[in-house]
Protein backbone atom coordinates (compact mmCIF):
# COMPACT_ATOMS: atom_id res chain seq x y z
CA UNK A 1 0.00 0.00 0.00
CA UNK A 2 0.84 3.53 -0.48
CA UNK A 3 2.34 4.80 3.23
CA UNK A 4 2.41 8.56 3.94
CA UNK A 5 5.07 7.99 6.26
CA UNK A 6 7.78 5.21 6.03
CA UNK A 7 10.32 4.02 9.01
CA UNK A 8 12.62 6.56 8.27
CA UNK A 9 10.17 9.37 8.21
CA UNK A 10 9.58 11.90 11.09
CA UNK A 11 5.96 13.36 10.51
CA UNK A 12 6.00 17.12 13.21
CA UNK A 13 5.92 16.84 16.69
CA UNK A 14 2.48 17.48 17.03
CA UNK A 15 1.39 14.78 14.50
CA UNK A 16 3.56 12.22 16.06
CA UNK A 17 1.87 12.72 19.06
CA UNK A 18 -1.54 12.39 17.80
CA UNK A 19 -0.10 9.14 15.80
CA UNK A 20 1.35 7.51 19.32
CA UNK A 21 -2.12 8.19 21.11
CA UNK A 22 -3.84 6.37 18.50
CA UNK A 23 -1.39 3.76 18.69
CA UNK A 24 -1.90 3.44 22.33
CA UNK A 25 -5.73 3.56 21.53
CA UNK A 26 -5.39 0.77 19.21
CA UNK A 27 -3.47 -1.68 21.74
CA UNK A 28 -5.00 -0.08 25.04
CA UNK A 29 -7.85 -2.64 25.48
CA UNK A 30 -6.09 -5.31 25.10
CA UNK A 31 -2.86 -4.88 26.97
CA UNK A 32 -4.65 -3.73 30.22
CA UNK A 33 -7.31 -6.90 29.67
CA UNK A 34 -4.94 -9.44 30.33
CA UNK A 35 -3.73 -8.56 34.36
CA UNK A 36 -7.69 -7.79 34.41
CA UNK A 37 -8.67 -11.40 33.56
CA UNK A 38 -5.75 -12.98 35.69
CA UNK A 39 -6.85 -11.02 38.58
CA UNK A 40 -4.32 -12.22 42.14
CA UNK A 41 -4.17 -7.95 42.36
CA UNK A 42 -2.43 -7.86 38.91
CA UNK A 43 -1.87 -4.23 37.85
CA UNK A 44 -3.22 -3.02 34.35
CA UNK A 45 -0.83 -0.01 34.61
CA UNK A 46 2.24 -1.80 35.65
CA UNK A 47 1.03 -4.07 32.41
CA UNK A 48 1.07 -0.22 30.12
CA UNK A 49 4.15 0.82 31.95
CA UNK A 50 5.79 -3.06 30.67
CA UNK A 51 4.39 -2.60 26.99
CA UNK A 52 5.89 -0.05 27.00
CA UNK A 53 9.31 -0.54 28.22
CA UNK A 54 9.10 -4.11 25.83
CA UNK A 55 8.80 -1.75 22.89
CA UNK A 56 11.67 -0.17 23.69
CA UNK A 57 13.63 -2.93 24.32
CA UNK A 58 12.22 -4.27 20.67
CA UNK A 59 13.32 -1.36 18.84
CA UNK A 60 16.71 -1.20 20.24
CA UNK A 61 17.43 -4.58 18.84
CA UNK A 62 15.62 -4.55 15.63
CA UNK A 63 17.98 -0.97 15.42
CA UNK A 64 14.69 1.28 14.70
CA UNK A 65 13.76 -0.38 11.65
CA UNK A 66 10.35 -2.11 12.70
CA UNK A 67 7.43 -0.45 13.31
CA UNK A 68 5.75 -3.07 15.71
CA UNK A 69 4.40 -2.48 19.19
CA UNK A 70 4.65 -5.12 21.68
CA UNK A 71 1.72 -5.93 24.11
CA UNK A 72 0.38 -8.42 27.03
CA UNK A 73 0.20 -11.53 25.34
CA UNK A 74 -2.91 -13.22 25.65
CA UNK A 75 -1.36 -16.70 24.43
CA UNK A 76 -0.02 -16.81 28.16
CA UNK A 77 -3.19 -16.06 30.21
CA UNK A 78 -3.02 -20.30 31.32
CA UNK A 79 0.79 -20.46 31.85
CA UNK A 80 0.16 -17.32 34.22
CA UNK A 81 -2.74 -18.94 35.94
CA UNK A 82 -0.37 -22.01 36.56
CA UNK A 83 2.13 -20.01 37.99
CA UNK A 84 -0.32 -18.64 40.52
CA UNK A 85 -1.83 -22.00 41.15
CA UNK A 86 1.77 -23.86 41.46
CA UNK A 87 -0.07 -27.46 42.11
CA UNK A 88 2.80 -29.05 43.97
CA UNK A 89 2.06 -27.87 47.26
CA UNK A 90 3.22 -24.40 46.71
CA UNK A 91 2.87 -21.29 44.54
CA UNK A 92 5.55 -18.66 44.24
CA UNK A 93 3.17 -16.15 42.96
CA UNK A 94 4.63 -12.90 41.57
CA UNK A 95 7.76 -14.59 41.51
CA UNK A 96 6.59 -17.79 39.65
CA UNK A 97 5.68 -15.05 36.82
CA UNK A 98 8.88 -13.44 36.73
CA UNK A 99 10.58 -17.18 35.94
CA UNK A 100 8.06 -17.92 33.39
CA UNK A 101 9.31 -14.83 31.60
CA UNK A 102 12.47 -15.75 31.30
CA UNK A 103 11.76 -19.26 30.12
CA UNK A 104 9.71 -17.88 27.61
CA UNK A 105 12.26 -15.27 26.41
CA UNK A 106 14.76 -17.56 25.98
CA UNK A 107 12.60 -19.43 24.00
CA UNK A 108 13.10 -16.42 21.81
CA UNK A 109 17.03 -16.06 22.52
CA UNK A 110 17.57 -19.66 21.59
CA UNK A 111 16.07 -19.24 18.25
CA UNK A 112 17.29 -16.45 17.07
CA UNK A 113 20.74 -17.97 17.64
CA UNK A 114 20.06 -20.55 15.88
CA UNK A 115 18.58 -18.20 12.97
CA UNK A 116 21.83 -16.01 13.21
CA UNK A 117 23.79 -19.52 12.79
CA UNK A 118 21.56 -20.54 10.07
CA UNK A 119 19.97 -17.99 8.25
CA UNK A 120 16.04 -17.46 7.89
CA UNK A 121 16.07 -19.29 4.55
CA UNK A 122 14.70 -22.40 6.13
CA UNK A 123 11.48 -19.95 7.22
CA UNK A 124 10.78 -19.08 4.08
CA UNK A 125 10.95 -22.81 2.79
CA UNK A 126 8.40 -23.85 5.02
CA UNK A 127 6.40 -20.87 5.67
CA UNK A 128 5.92 -19.53 1.95
CA UNK A 129 2.90 -17.46 0.77
CA UNK A 130 0.67 -20.05 0.28
CA UNK A 131 0.92 -20.41 4.38
CA UNK A 132 1.40 -16.98 5.94
CA UNK A 133 -0.79 -15.07 3.90
CA UNK A 134 -4.32 -17.37 5.20
CA UNK A 135 -2.65 -17.72 8.32
CA UNK A 136 -2.25 -13.51 8.46
CA UNK A 137 -6.09 -13.80 7.29
CA UNK A 138 -6.91 -16.30 10.34
CA UNK A 139 -5.22 -13.72 12.90
CA UNK A 140 -7.90 -11.07 11.65
CA UNK A 141 -11.14 -13.67 11.18
CA UNK A 142 -10.21 -15.17 14.39
CA UNK A 143 -10.45 -12.11 16.35
CA UNK A 144 -14.06 -11.12 14.73
CA UNK A 145 -16.24 -12.57 17.31
CA UNK A 146 -14.30 -10.69 20.27
CA UNK A 147 -15.03 -7.63 18.31
CA UNK A 148 -18.86 -7.87 17.51
CA UNK A 149 -19.18 -9.03 21.07
CA UNK A 150 -17.94 -5.99 22.13
CA UNK A 151 -20.09 -4.19 20.06
CA UNK A 152 -23.22 -5.13 22.53
CA UNK A 153 -21.12 -4.72 25.71
CA UNK A 154 -20.82 -1.28 27.86
CA UNK A 155 -18.68 -1.11 31.03
CA UNK A 156 -21.10 -0.86 33.81
CA UNK A 157 -22.56 -4.07 35.71
CA UNK A 158 -23.99 -4.66 38.63
CA UNK A 159 -24.08 -8.34 40.82
CA UNK A 160 -27.03 -10.85 40.61
CA UNK A 161 -27.17 -13.83 42.32
CA UNK A 162 -27.08 -17.18 40.65
CA UNK A 163 -27.83 -20.65 41.84
CA UNK A 164 -25.13 -22.92 40.93
CA UNK A 165 -24.08 -26.71 41.89
CA UNK A 166 -21.56 -27.54 43.68
CA UNK A 167 -20.27 -30.81 44.79
CA UNK A 168 -24.06 -31.51 44.65
CA UNK A 169 -25.48 -28.82 46.73
CA UNK A 170 -27.10 -25.94 45.38
CA UNK A 171 -25.07 -22.63 46.23
CA UNK A 172 -25.52 -18.74 44.96
CA UNK A 173 -22.84 -16.79 43.77
CA UNK A 174 -22.41 -13.23 42.63
CA UNK A 175 -22.63 -12.71 38.98
CA UNK A 176 -21.94 -9.59 36.72
CA UNK A 177 -24.69 -8.63 34.96
CA UNK A 178 -24.94 -5.54 32.31
CA UNK A 179 -26.40 -2.61 32.50
CA UNK A 180 -26.59 -1.38 29.05
CA UNK A 181 -29.32 -1.84 26.67
CA UNK A 182 -27.27 -3.87 23.82
CA UNK A 183 -28.60 -2.14 21.41
CA UNK A 184 -27.89 1.08 22.52
CA UNK A 185 -24.31 -0.11 22.88
CA UNK A 186 -24.27 -1.44 19.35
CA UNK A 187 -25.55 2.10 18.12
CA UNK A 188 -22.16 3.25 19.74
CA UNK A 189 -20.29 0.96 18.60
CA UNK A 190 -21.38 1.80 14.97
CA UNK A 191 -21.02 5.51 15.30
CA UNK A 192 -17.52 4.33 16.15
CA UNK A 193 -17.21 2.11 13.16
CA UNK A 194 -18.48 4.59 10.63
CA UNK A 195 -17.18 7.52 12.27
CA UNK A 196 -13.52 6.16 11.68
CA UNK A 197 -14.24 4.94 7.78
CA UNK A 198 -16.02 8.52 7.04
CA UNK A 199 -12.50 10.31 8.09
CA UNK A 200 -10.21 7.77 6.38
CA UNK A 201 -12.17 7.52 3.03
CA UNK A 202 -13.40 11.32 2.38
CA UNK A 203 -11.20 13.01 5.53
CA UNK A 204 -8.62 15.45 4.33
CA UNK A 205 -4.86 13.65 4.48
CA UNK A 206 -4.46 14.89 8.27
CA UNK A 207 -8.05 13.58 9.21
CA UNK A 208 -6.70 10.39 7.10
CA UNK A 209 -4.21 9.71 9.22
CA UNK A 210 -5.94 9.87 12.65
CA UNK A 211 -9.07 7.84 11.69
CA UNK A 212 -9.66 6.05 15.27
CA UNK A 213 -9.03 8.81 17.30
CA UNK A 214 -12.26 10.53 15.69
CA UNK A 215 -14.32 7.63 15.54
CA UNK A 216 -13.55 6.96 19.14
CA UNK A 217 -14.27 10.41 19.99
CA UNK A 218 -17.31 10.10 18.13
CA UNK A 219 -18.33 6.91 19.92
CA UNK A 220 -17.14 7.90 23.63
CA UNK A 221 -19.26 11.28 23.17
CA UNK A 222 -22.23 9.65 22.69
CA UNK A 223 -21.93 6.89 25.02
CA UNK A 224 -21.42 9.64 27.59
CA UNK A 225 -24.40 11.48 26.70
CA UNK A 226 -26.88 7.94 26.89
CA UNK A 227 -24.83 7.32 30.65
CA UNK A 228 -25.40 10.88 31.99
CA UNK A 229 -29.01 11.44 30.95
CA UNK A 230 -29.51 7.56 32.18
CA UNK A 231 -27.74 8.18 35.52
CA UNK A 232 -29.78 11.40 36.39
CA UNK A 233 -32.64 9.68 35.03
CA UNK A 234 -32.27 6.43 36.81
CA UNK A 235 -32.61 4.57 34.03
CA UNK A 236 -30.02 1.40 33.78
CA UNK A 237 -30.70 0.58 30.44
CA UNK A 238 -28.58 4.24 29.61
CA UNK A 239 -25.76 3.46 31.34
CA UNK A 240 -22.72 2.02 29.44
CA UNK A 241 -19.39 4.04 30.53
CA UNK A 242 -18.66 3.12 33.83
CA UNK A 243 -17.24 6.75 35.78
CA UNK A 244 -16.87 5.04 39.03
CA UNK A 245 -13.41 4.31 37.87
CA UNK A 246 -12.39 7.32 38.76
CA UNK A 247 -13.19 7.49 42.62
CA UNK A 248 -10.91 4.16 42.64
CA UNK A 249 -8.23 5.10 40.70
CA UNK A 250 -4.90 3.56 40.59
CA UNK A 251 -2.22 5.88 41.15
CA UNK A 252 0.78 4.60 40.60
CA UNK A 253 1.55 1.33 39.10
CA UNK A 254 2.04 -1.75 41.16
CA UNK A 255 5.21 -3.44 39.78
CA UNK A 256 5.80 -6.85 39.53
CA UNK A 257 9.02 -7.18 40.67
CA UNK A 258 8.71 -5.83 43.71
CA UNK A 259 5.73 -7.99 44.55
CA UNK A 260 7.91 -10.74 43.59
CA UNK A 261 10.68 -10.21 45.69
CA UNK A 262 8.40 -8.36 48.79
CA UNK A 263 8.11 -11.91 50.29
CA UNK A 264 5.81 -13.78 52.55
CA UNK A 265 2.02 -13.70 52.19
CA UNK A 266 1.53 -14.58 48.78
CA UNK A 267 3.68 -17.41 48.88
CA UNK A 268 1.99 -19.90 50.38
CA UNK A 269 3.23 -23.15 51.57
CA UNK A 270 6.54 -23.87 50.81
CA UNK A 271 7.15 -27.11 48.95
CA UNK A 272 9.04 -28.59 46.24
CA UNK A 273 11.06 -25.57 44.68
CA UNK A 274 12.51 -28.00 41.35
CA UNK A 275 8.84 -29.42 40.97
CA UNK A 276 7.70 -26.32 40.99
CA UNK A 277 10.10 -24.65 38.58
CA UNK A 278 9.51 -27.61 35.91
CA UNK A 279 5.74 -27.01 36.10
CA UNK A 280 6.50 -23.02 35.51
CA UNK A 281 8.51 -24.23 32.76
CA UNK A 282 6.27 -26.95 30.89
CA UNK A 283 3.31 -24.08 31.07
CA UNK A 284 5.37 -21.32 29.22
CA UNK A 285 7.75 -23.07 27.50
CA UNK A 286 5.69 -24.51 24.43
CA UNK A 287 3.43 -21.79 24.51
CA UNK A 288 6.03 -19.72 23.29
CA UNK A 289 6.76 -21.99 20.78
CA UNK A 290 3.51 -21.19 19.79
CA UNK A 291 3.62 -17.79 19.48
CA UNK A 292 6.87 -17.50 17.77
CA UNK A 293 4.75 -19.21 15.00
CA UNK A 294 2.42 -15.47 15.19
CA UNK A 295 5.81 -13.74 15.60
CA UNK A 296 7.08 -14.82 12.27
CA UNK A 297 3.08 -14.30 10.67
CA UNK A 298 2.95 -10.57 11.95
CA UNK A 299 6.52 -9.69 10.61
CA UNK A 300 5.35 -11.48 7.26
CA UNK A 301 2.17 -9.11 7.16
CA UNK A 302 3.95 -6.05 8.45
CA UNK A 303 6.87 -6.51 5.66
CA UNK A 304 3.85 -6.89 2.82
CA UNK A 305 2.46 -3.42 4.24
CA UNK A 306 5.49 -1.64 4.05
CA UNK A 307 7.28 -3.35 1.44
CA UNK A 308 9.78 -4.06 2.98
CA UNK A 309 11.75 -7.78 4.38
CA UNK A 310 12.03 -7.17 8.07
CA UNK A 311 12.83 -11.05 8.37
CA UNK A 312 16.06 -9.76 5.92
CA UNK A 313 16.37 -6.19 7.94
CA UNK A 314 16.68 -6.05 10.22
CA UNK A 315 16.91 -9.47 10.29
CA UNK A 316 14.67 -12.39 12.03
CA UNK A 317 17.21 -12.88 14.49
CA UNK A 318 16.94 -9.51 15.78
CA UNK A 319 12.97 -9.30 15.90
CA UNK A 320 13.37 -12.58 17.89
CA UNK A 321 15.95 -10.97 20.00
CA UNK A 322 13.99 -7.76 20.64
CA UNK A 323 10.86 -9.50 21.17
CA UNK A 324 12.05 -12.17 23.28
CA UNK A 325 14.18 -9.86 25.70
CA UNK A 326 11.35 -7.34 25.64
CA UNK A 327 9.02 -9.79 26.70
CA UNK A 328 11.40 -10.60 29.70
CA UNK A 329 12.09 -7.19 30.41
CA UNK A 330 8.06 -6.05 30.13
CA UNK A 331 7.17 -8.78 32.18
CA UNK A 332 9.45 -8.03 34.97
CA UNK A 333 7.44 -4.48 35.56
CA UNK A 334 3.83 -5.86 34.41
CA UNK A 335 3.90 -9.45 35.04
CA UNK A 336 2.84 -10.21 31.53
CA UNK A 337 5.10 -12.00 28.59
CA UNK A 338 4.49 -9.67 25.72
CA UNK A 339 3.81 -9.83 21.83
CA UNK A 340 3.53 -8.46 18.48
CA UNK A 341 0.21 -6.60 17.97
CA UNK A 342 -2.43 -7.09 15.52
CA UNK A 343 -3.72 -4.02 16.26
CA UNK A 344 -0.86 -2.34 16.24
CA UNK A 345 -0.15 -3.73 12.31
CA UNK A 346 -3.23 -2.75 10.96
CA UNK A 347 -3.28 0.72 12.84
CA UNK A 348 -0.44 1.11 10.15
CA UNK A 349 -2.04 -0.50 7.24
CA UNK A 350 -5.25 1.73 7.82
CA UNK A 351 -3.14 5.14 8.78
CA UNK A 352 -0.54 4.54 5.93
CA UNK A 353 2.65 5.68 9.29
CA UNK A 354 4.96 3.28 9.49
CA UNK A 355 7.28 5.54 11.07
CA UNK A 356 9.27 4.15 13.53
CA UNK A 357 9.35 7.21 15.35
CA UNK A 358 5.63 7.19 16.25
CA UNK A 359 6.14 3.56 17.85
CA UNK A 360 8.75 5.09 19.46
CA UNK A 361 6.53 7.54 21.11
CA UNK A 362 4.27 5.30 21.79
CA UNK A 363 6.02 3.24 24.09
CA UNK A 364 7.39 6.30 25.95
CA UNK A 365 3.66 7.39 26.51
CA UNK A 366 2.42 4.50 27.57
CA UNK A 367 5.28 4.68 30.27
CA UNK A 368 4.54 7.98 31.02
CA UNK A 369 0.53 7.23 31.34
CA UNK A 370 0.85 5.04 33.49
CA UNK A 371 1.84 7.61 36.05
CA UNK A 372 -1.11 9.59 35.47
CA UNK A 373 -3.97 8.31 37.16
CA UNK A 374 -6.47 10.51 35.83
CA UNK A 375 -5.53 9.61 32.22
CA UNK A 376 -5.11 6.08 32.20
CA UNK A 377 -8.79 5.99 33.92
CA UNK A 378 -10.20 7.74 31.38
CA UNK A 379 -8.76 5.31 28.63
CA UNK A 380 -9.79 2.28 30.37
CA UNK A 381 -13.40 3.65 30.66
CA UNK A 382 -13.64 3.52 26.94
CA UNK A 383 -16.69 1.14 26.90
CA UNK A 384 -16.36 -2.45 24.81
CA UNK A 385 -19.11 -1.07 22.19
CA UNK A 386 -16.61 1.65 21.01
CA UNK A 387 -13.58 -0.26 20.91
CA UNK A 388 -15.41 -3.24 18.88
CA UNK A 389 -16.20 -0.21 16.55
CA UNK A 390 -12.82 0.10 15.77
CA UNK A 391 -11.69 -3.26 15.90
CA UNK A 392 -14.50 -4.00 13.86
CA UNK A 393 -11.70 -2.17 11.05
CA UNK A 394 -8.54 -3.02 12.77
CA UNK A 395 -9.21 -7.38 12.58
CA UNK A 396 -10.69 -6.81 8.94
CA UNK A 397 -7.64 -4.89 8.06
CA UNK A 398 -5.42 -7.66 9.19
CA UNK A 399 -7.00 -10.38 7.52
CA UNK A 400 -7.58 -8.70 4.08
CA UNK A 401 -3.58 -8.15 4.29
CA UNK A 402 -3.69 -11.86 4.81
CA UNK A 403 -6.04 -12.68 1.35
CA UNK A 404 -3.78 -9.91 -0.52
CA UNK A 405 -0.42 -11.88 0.43
CA UNK A 406 -2.46 -14.93 -1.23
CA UNK A 407 -3.69 -13.04 -4.55
CA UNK A 408 0.10 -13.94 -5.56
CA UNK A 409 -0.55 -17.47 -4.99
CA UNK A 410 -1.51 -19.39 -8.22
CA UNK A 411 -4.84 -20.88 -6.56
CA UNK A 412 -5.24 -22.77 -10.17
CA UNK A 413 -2.64 -25.20 -8.67
CA UNK A 414 -4.83 -27.85 -6.24
CA UNK A 415 -1.28 -28.09 -4.18
CA UNK A 416 -1.74 -24.53 -3.15
CA UNK A 417 -5.35 -24.78 -2.86
CA UNK A 418 -5.40 -27.55 -0.34
CA UNK A 419 -2.91 -25.61 1.77
CA UNK A 420 -4.96 -22.45 1.74
CA UNK A 421 -8.40 -24.40 2.32
CA UNK A 422 -6.76 -26.47 4.99
CA UNK A 423 -5.24 -23.24 7.12
CA UNK A 424 -9.03 -21.09 6.51
CA UNK A 425 -11.40 -23.73 7.37
CA UNK A 426 -9.08 -25.01 10.21
CA UNK A 427 -8.72 -21.42 11.53
CA UNK A 428 -12.19 -20.64 10.84
CA UNK A 429 -13.65 -23.56 12.35
CA UNK A 430 -11.74 -22.50 15.73
CA UNK A 431 -9.70 -25.72 15.73
CA UNK A 432 -7.41 -25.88 19.40
CA UNK A 433 -5.30 -28.87 20.49
CA UNK A 434 -4.88 -29.29 24.29
CA UNK A 435 -1.40 -30.75 24.75
CA UNK A 436 -1.89 -30.84 29.12
CA UNK A 437 -1.25 -27.80 30.37
CA UNK A 438 -0.89 -26.15 26.64
CA UNK A 439 -3.29 -24.60 24.06
CA UNK A 440 -2.64 -24.57 20.55
CA UNK A 441 -4.93 -21.73 19.66
CA UNK A 442 -6.88 -21.46 16.17
CA UNK A 443 -4.04 -19.46 14.70
CA UNK A 444 -1.23 -21.87 15.81
CA UNK A 445 -3.17 -25.03 14.76
CA UNK A 446 -4.24 -23.64 10.81
CA UNK A 447 -1.27 -22.42 11.23
CA UNK A 448 0.94 -26.01 12.06
CA UNK A 449 -1.62 -27.92 10.04
CA UNK A 450 -0.88 -25.44 6.65
CA UNK A 451 2.71 -25.97 6.95
CA UNK A 452 2.37 -29.79 7.34
CA UNK A 453 0.06 -29.92 4.33
CA UNK A 454 2.28 -27.99 2.30
CA UNK A 455 5.57 -29.87 2.94
CA UNK A 456 3.37 -33.52 1.98
CA UNK A 457 2.27 -31.93 -1.28
CA UNK A 458 5.37 -29.92 -1.93
CA UNK A 459 6.66 -32.96 -4.14
CA UNK A 460 4.52 -33.12 -6.30
CA UNK A 461 6.18 -32.64 -9.92
CA UNK A 462 4.59 -30.07 -11.94
CA UNK A 463 3.33 -31.21 -15.30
Amino acid sequence: MKLTYGIKDKPGFGKTILFALQQLLAIMAATIAVPNIIGHGMSPAAALFGAGVGTLVYLLFTRFRSPVFLGSSFAFLGSMAAAFAGGVSMSLGYLGLLIGAVFAGLVYVVIAIIVKLTGAGWVNKIMPAVVIGPTVAIIGLSLAGNAVGDLFSGNVTHEEMIQVIDNNAIVEVPNAVQNASPYLCLLCGLVTLFVTMLCSVYGKKFLKMIPFIIGICAGYALAAIFTVIGTNANIPAMQIIDFSKFAAMQWYPEFTFLKAFAGGYEYGEVGNIGTYIATIAVAYIPVAFVVFAEHIADHKNISSIIESDLLADPGLHNTLLGDGVGSMAGAFFGGCPNTTYGESIGCVAISGNASVITIFTTAVMAIVISFIAPFSTFLSTIPSCVMGGVCMALYGFIAVSGLKMVQKVDLEDNRNLFVVSAILIAGIGGMTINVGPVVLTEVASALILGIIVNVVLSGRKKA
